[in-house]
């Protein structure tokens, strides 16, 4: 008796530990895969929607009670707010819930008008759960993720890379360089490149609910200026183009702005140059100032550093906001008005 009770809180205390690790808030490392798998596509992340489908506004469900065929309703849709009502169970909070903990819940708010109520969903039509593609694909917008999918068939359920005369020669639009993808605001370490040229599919990781992509353009001779400047954003090339001409062109720098090193990063996401600018022995004229290339990222900082190393991951992470918004800003307004 006293070896099976010995056992039987031996177990508990390792449930109650494995649950408190698993309390523990997820890092960035959460959100990218654990380990490659053979096969075409990296095993999806632990807490990934193909594991526990929560519900969520845009969802149609079926609703149905056991032993009362007459109360059945089909295709009642989730409301933006994520309630739900169903007979006198009105609005019951169900997004984030899985179809059994709505069940639960619709089921208790019948509880005062049915007695032991069995209530029975099924699922009719998958909303809640979008992902976004834009840039340079044929067919750019909000995508709803009806099933799951790598990130080589939503580059082909968009109609794949745009293709078009350039100096009377076809090419790929896109430039797979600075292509990338966003989850839960951090960009992942993905190589388009690799993944689309060379079928490197430790690259092909599965989208998940809210991921945003972008194609970048091979075309644009822009660069980017962005960080600690009156105004950021992108900037047309011209045979000027240098640091401090760059930042002038954006408003000049803010109050907080660290001018004693203003980083330039060149060439891919995953392999980039980095180059380090005075910007105060520049205008004193102790240094020559550094000539830009299309596609470069100007990055003032707000704090001091050191190495590019220190900034090198805000640099990239506010350039994908200021490209994403930018493309927004060009092509939406002739989207609505063609």
């Amino acid at each position: 008796m006293h070896r099976a009770l010995s056992i039987l809180l031996l177990q508990a205390c390792t449930l109650i530990a494995l649950h408190g690790q698993s309390a523990d808030p997820p890092t960035t490392q959460a959100l990218l895969p654990r380990a490659i798998v053979p096969g075409n596509k990296t095993p999806a992340a632990p807490t990934s929607w193909r594991q526990r489908y929560e519900l969520g506004p845009g969802d149609v469900v079926n609703f149905a009670i056991f032993g009362h065929p007459e109360l059945a309703r089909p295709a009642y849709r989730i409301a933006p707010d994520g309630t739900i009502s169903y007979l006198q169970a009105q609005n019951i909070k169900v997004a984030g819930l899985t179809i059994d903990e709505a069940r639960q819940a619709v089921e208790k708010g019948l509880a005062e008008h049915f007695r032991s109520p069995r209530v029975i969903i099924t699922p009719m039509e998958v909303g809640s759960k979008r992902f976004t593609i834009l840039g340079k694909v044929a067919h750019k917008g909000v995508v709803t993720l009806e099933r799951p999918i790598t990130l080589v068939e939503a580059i082909a359920n968009a109609g794949g890379l745009e293709i078009g005369m350039f100096e009377y020669k076809l090419i790929e639009l896109a430039d797979l360089d600075r292509s990338f993808i966003t989850r839960a605001g951090h960009r992942l370490p993905v190589d388009f490149r690799r993944l689309l040229h060379e079928g490197k599919m430790k690259f092909n990781i599965e989208i998940e609910p809210n991921d945003f992509i972008y194609i970048a353009s091979n075309i644009s001779n822009d660069y980017y200026v962005i960080g600690a400047v009156a105004s950021p954003g992108t900037q047309g090339l011209t045979d000027d183009a240098s640091v401090v001409a760059a930042i002038s062109r954006r408003g000049g720098f803010t109050q907080h702005a660290w001018t004693n090193r203003v980083l330039v990063v060149r060439g891919s996401f995953e392999k980039p140059q980095t180059f380090i600018i005075d910007v105060k022995k520049v205008l004193a004229g102790k240094e020559k100032d550094f000539k830009l290339e299309p596609k470069d990222i100007v990055y003032v900082a707000d704090r001091p550093w050191s190495v590019a190393e220190d900034v090198l991951k805000g640099a990239l992470s506010a350039f994908a906001s200021s490209a994403a918004s930018n493309w927004v800003n060009q092509s939406v307004p002739s989207i609505l008005n063609p």
